[in-house]
């Protein structure tokens, strides 16, 4: 395993040195491009980066427009796909894959577009939806775009990683160079930690804020007073790639975690599975299901029994410090502009 993964590291080097070498190999959209990514599989916290980045260039007067590849859609459709027009979701989950749909939901006013060709996308939002930031969910190893920005997701524990498929990387931790600032999900303390290995790279923190629960169907509408009972227990589900995690936000928001149901990243519930997890809140009398996010848009498509009540938690981004980051972020907007 070891040699397979020191096999896959010098490929993925090669890869982004031959693009490093003829940049005109790299195709460029008109408006600057900034990409979020990361150097490890799953959970990193890029979704929630980009949405925050989003929300900023909105308060800032831009128009900026999101592009996916759209991982994980259970029907995929040729051609660039608009999940959202800045103000209607037009396209189910099944099409658009589980973080466009999220992304769709919560950021009235910013265009979603899923294709695995992120300049063709791209060329579509600048035309279609006058863009004038492209942002890309996971870009970091999409090296057929030319970036303006590449904003690195990494934590702590990526230092000690090994590549794939031993490991968790997608590529050496020595990439991590070819980021103009690194974000780390984690505390100041931990950003410290990323920060000693990477030198002179800016350095960030991410940080999370989780709100009330809500209502899984109709998605996003409050939960009714005392919906829960007063057991105080909920069952908890989590369809993604750090579950441990979210089950600890919940025992943190004040909920007790009466039975944690754990399903693999992307997972798409079947009818079978909400039976299982009706029968896990029955068993265990409590006061309902609490899920992510993310799994509840997968939820939302699926019939859900009226005796049960379903639940997701909120969650929105800043990256930290706000202000510190905000003036970095303009500046080096305004600079990529004057240099096109």
């Amino acid at each position: 395993m070891k040699f397979l993964s020191a096999a896959y590291g010098q490929v993925a080097r090669a890869r982004r040195a031959w693009y490093d070498r003829v940049p005109r190999r790299r195709r460029r959209l008109t408006q600057p491009v900034v990409s979020v990514g990361n150097l490890s599989v799953g959970g990193s916290g890029k979704t929630p980066a980009v949405a925050a980045l989003a929300r900023l260039l909105l308060a800032a007067g831009e128009r900026p427009a999101i592009l996916s590849r759209g991982y994980a859609r259970r029907e995929v459709v040729e051609g660039v796909l608009v999940v959202s027009d800045g103000s209607v979701v037009v396209e189910p989950v099944e099409r658009s894959g589980d973080e466009p749909q999220l992304l769709a939901h919560t950021l009235p006013g910013v265009p979603v577009l899923v294709c695995p060709d992120r300049h063709l996308a791209g060329v579509l939002a600048e035309r279609r939806f006058g863009a004038t930031v492209l942002l890309l969910d996971d870009g970091f190893q999409h090296l057929e775009l030319e970036r303006d920005l590449d904003l690195l997701m990494v934590r702590p524990e990526d230092l000690r990683e090994d590549l794939l498929p031993h490991g968790r990387l997608r590529e050496p931790i020595g990439a991590a160079s070819a980021a103009h600032a690194i974000i780390v999900p984690g505390s100041v303390d931990e950003a410290a930690l990323v920060a000693a290995a990477f030198g002179t790279i800016p350095v960030f923190t991410l940080g999370l804020e989780f709100g009330t629960p809500r209502l899984v169907r109709p998605f996003g509408d409050p939960v009714p007073e005392g919906a829960f009972g007063t057991s105080g227990r909920l069952v908890a589900v989590a369809g993604i790639a750090r579950p441990e995690r979210f089950f600890a936000t919940v025992e943190a928001l004040g909920w007790q975690v009466a039975q944690p149901m754990v399903y693999r990243d992307h997972h798409w519930f079947t009818p079978k599975d909400v039976n299982a997890i009706r029968d896990a809140v029955q068993v265990h009398s409590a006061g309902g299901v609490i899920t992510t996010e993310k799994d509840a848009v997968r939820l939302a498509t699926l019939t859900l029994p009226h005796d049960t009540v379903w639940t997701y938690v909120p969650m929105r981004a800043s990256v930290e410090p706000a202000t510190g980051f905000r003036e970095w972020f303009l500046a080096r907007l305004a600079a990529a502009r004057t240099a096109t």
